[in-house]
């Protein structure tokens, strides 16, 4: 089932065109395609492939893991009646790594970075009738200072790393707007003042006009509140307060376990008309830290986390349908946690709406290069800031991950170039969102840091329950045999938690493969997973943990569920352990 939901679920509007669907497609290993100008439109492809799916996966109905690093992609379409008039913007999800569009034989945009949105707008190249819309994406699978998170750079997958995506792997569409309208709003909530800032964005000449945007706020179906003001710049702040909103037993507060959602809608009138109209929403969250605790909305609040991949069978990293990412998301939910750490990948946004209105915090990642170079800084910062101004909204986004075990900086402990990279990326976020706590490097070698993240693999419950009975012991250990912190930084009374731990490989599938540990059975994996999660439910010191994994991927075997999203364990009895229930006996 190919995806036709909405691409952009906190930016929407209701004039709009899936592209998505089977496309002309051609591997280009000979690099002619330029020298042969199949920008042009003109060129027939051989293959086809269903957008957005990347060649590599089959749901792309072409299923080739080998490499391809130059790729084409081209269709045709026609512009509906209910956008004549309007300014049209083309938009990519993502596209790996690097995109080049022309519509027409008109470069129209050119994209880098695997991970991230970008749109064009090609009003001024459209034609009566059928247009040609044609995509060269570029990648560099062998580049290990790209941004590529599990991407493997050889050909085979093995241990972490899995298959490559190149090309087109999220939604494209079309979209109709007026010369003026919002590019985007930013909104930041403030639960101890009762209210929402909202930053907008507009686009377009606003000389000379009258422009004023409304602001109605709305609670399960009950208007709150309205305002409506004069945009005299191109980036506009203003506070509403939500005067009827009660904070008592919880009140309308976003969390796991009370995911409310307020609706916003946006009108943007020029000189008394609307020129554009978009519907989003928000959550009243707050994500703090007091005294070496981590709070949720200003309570003390255990985290208790899956790392997901957010790779599937036959999609690769992209989810088949908007019913599987739903599902993945009620899962996690049903196993007992309140939360996922995204490893090593910019999810689709339909994923964090799901997690915005189910109740599911979320940990932003990067997906990270592998080796060090000053062309790989200016990938990942470049990229990162995209992430971050792409997830600002979502509720359900609670903590940023610019970094994962020095990926990208292999040589942090002793390189200060290095060093300071990871602390740029730890202020450069902080410049951004100062209102989500931010990991400088997750597991280990850390900066400056607002959590003190350690990944621990250990699978002794007697050396788990003496490592982490005390601060002391926690930051002294060398878990991996690597330091906690580097350059001269020093645990500094952050809160502690243990984002990677577990890893039990357990083959209740078909699929071949490894964990950091191994279980026999059902019992024996019962009574290891209850031997890595109750030392830190019962430490004195830990605030939370993330457990390795969600499901198997590909040759890793060490998730809680097959491939298939299918349970290696009744839920309820996985449940019962992550709650600090002793595993009840199983039939072998």
């Amino acid at each position: 089932m190919l995806r036709e939901d909405y691409p952009r679920p906190q930016f929407v509007r209701q004039n709009w065109m899936s592209l998505n669907g089977q496309w002309e497609f051609e591997f280009d290993d000979d690099h002619r395609g330029r020298s042969e100008k199949w920008s042009e439109g003109t060129q027939s492809f051989s293959r086809r492939i269903q957008v957005p799916f990347a060649f590599q996966s089959q749901l792309s109905d072409i299923g080739d893991p080998d490499f391809h690093d130059n790729v084409w992609y081209k269709r045709t379409f026609e512009i509906p009646d209910g956008f004549i008039g309007n300014r049209l913007l083309l938009h990519f999800g993502a596209v790996d790594y690097e995109a080049f569009v022309w519509v027409n034989g008109q470069l129209v945009v050119r994209h880098e970075g695997g991970h991230t949105p970008f749109h064009g707008e090609i009003t001024d190249v459209l034609q009566e009738g059928t247009n040609v819309l044609t995509v060269q994406a570029l990648d560099y699978s062998k580049d290990v200072t790209l941004p590529r998170g599990k991407q493997f750079w050889q050909e085979q997958s093995a241990q972490i790393f899995y298959t490559r995506t190149t090309g087109i792997w999220q939604s494209v569409w079309l979209e109709a707007v007026d010369p003026i309208h919002l590019q985007k709003v930013r909104m930041t909530p403030d639960i101890d003042r009762n209210q929402i800032n909202v930053t907008s964005y507009v686009h377009g000449t606003l000389d000379a006009r009258d422009v004023r945007l409304r602001v109605q706020i709305s609670y399960q179906g009950e208007e709150l509140t309205a305002d409506e003001y004069r945009i005299s710049a191109k980036e506009e702040s203003r506070t509403i307060g939500l005067h009827t909103f009660n904070e008592h037993g919880l009140g309308r507060l976003w969390s796991p376990e009370h995911p409310n959602l307020y609706d916003i809608h946006f009108t943007l009138l020029v000189d008394g008309v609307p020129s554009d109209e978009v519907d989003s929403y928000f959550g009243m969250r707050k994500i703090s830290i007091e005294q070496g605790r981590l709070f949720l909305n200003n309570r003390p609040y255990f985290m208790k986390l899956v790392l997901d991949q957010g790779y599937f069978p036959d999609g690769n990293l992209t989810p088949p349908s908007d019913e599987a990412i739903r599902q993945d998301v009620e899962l996690t939910k049903e196993l007992g946690f309140n939360g996922a750490r995204k490893h090593q990948k910019i999810e689709d946004p339909r994923y964090l709406y799901w997690c915005d209105k189910l109740g599911l915090m979320v940990w932003g990642e990067m997906a990270n290069a592998y080796e060090f170079s000053q062309e790989y800084v200016s990938r990942m910062t470049r990229e990162w800031q995209e992430a971050i101004d792409r997830d600002y909204n979502h509720p359900c986004i609670v903590v940023w991950v610019p970094l994962n075990e020095s990926w990208g900086v292999p040589n942090i402990l002793t390189s200060k170039e290095q060093q300071y990279h990871a602390l740029s990326m730890y202020y450069l976020t902080k410049s951004i969102d100062p209102t989500r706590p931010v990991i400088s490097n997750d597991g280990w070698e850390m900066v400056q840091t607002d959590l003190y993240n350690i990944h621990d693999y250990e699978w002794r419950k007697e050396v788990l329950e003496e490592r982490y009975r005390s601060r002391e012991n926690a930051v002294n250990g060398l878990p991996g045999n690597r330091h906690l912190s580097v350059g001269g930084h020093r645990y500094d009374g952050q809160p502690i938690l243990i984002t990677e731990f577990g890893g039990i490989g357990y083959k209740k599938s078909n699929w071949e493969g490894w964990g950091y540990s191994g279980a026999e059975d059902d019992k024996d994996f019962a009574e290891r997973l209850h031997a890595v999660i109750q030392p830190l439910l019962d430490s004195p010191v830990v605030e939370g943990f993330c457990y390795t994994q969600l499901t198997d991927v590909e040759q890793e075997i060490n998730g809680l569920l097959t491939y298939d999203r299918q349970p290696k364990m009744p839920i309820e009895q996985i449940r019962a352990i992550i709650d600090g229930h002793n595993p009840s006996s199983v039939n072998e």
